[in-house]
């Protein structure tokens, strides 16, 4: 494994989930450091190719961007298992069309860790086999449940991705908009990591079937992670 392009935050932010407690990483993984496990969702590998087949033409480079980003991340906390939690590949044919140099770079990024599981995704529901790993469809850890999509109502410790969560706040007379996870200490949904993913604000409706109220908001920044209340939140 190469050595990471950034040292380690001195003052880590933190988040409790569940009585569980997770490092919130501004590349947009999750940390159980104590366990050695990273969580990371919605890479959406190829997404780029996918939009050209169907004639809307973006910079083919975003599988390499987001393996960089999270080879660093891996490099950076050594996790002995990673844990992608859906929608890792942007559709069943991303495996053909990924460029040679960066499916020899997945292997072996999944190969550097001990344990590798792709939780399987509304886009990706037979992650392809040649890279590595093991594909299943949740996993309980400790008081955490891993999956893909969210469920309505109570679920306590669950951790899931999909909705591309975003958040808004507006100070010193400018408005700022970026990824974030969300949580209440119940439940955590991941920002998507993937290099061409948007983002759904976290006060859209989509969020209130998962949240009695509204879930706080961890916003990535360039070099740190900012906690903010939900109270501060507004929407699009």
């Amino acid at each position: 494994m190469t050595s990471p392009q950034r040292t380690p935050l001195a003052d880590p932010v933190t988040m409790t989930v569940n009585g569980a407690r997770l490092i919130a990483d501004p590349s947009g993984v999750a940390v159980l450091a104590d366990e050695g496990v990273l969580l990371v969702s919605d890479l959406h590998f190829e997404k780029g190719s996918a939009y050209a087949v169907r004639g809307q033409f973006l910079p083919p480079y975003d599988t390499r961007a987001t393996l960089r980003k999270l080879a660093d991340a891996i490099a950076l906390y050594q996790p002995r298992r990673v844990v992608a939690l859906g929608d890792s590949f942007h559709d069943l044919g991303a495996d053909d069309r990924m460029a040679p140099d960066d499916a020899d770079a997945l292997s072996e990024l999944v190969a550097s860790v001990e344990d590798w599981l792709w939780i399987e995704g509304n886009h990706d529901p037979k992650p392809p086999a040649r890279f590595g790993g093991r594909a299943g469809f949740e996993l309980d850890l400790g008081p955490l449940h891993l999956r893909h999509e969210p469920q309505a109502g109570d679920y306590p410790g669950e951790i899931a991705g999909h909705l591309h969560p975003c958040a808004k706040i507006s100070g010193q007379g400018r408005r700022v908009r970026r990824r974030c996870f969300a949580t209440d200490g119940a439940r955590l949904i991941l920002p998507a990591f993937g290099a061409f993913t948007g983002g759904l604000n976290v006060c859209d409706p989509a969020y209130a079937p998962l949240f009695r109220v509204r879930p706080h908001a961890y916003m990535l920044g360039r070099d740190r992670v900012y906690a903010v209340s939900g109270a501060r939140l507004l929407g699009d």
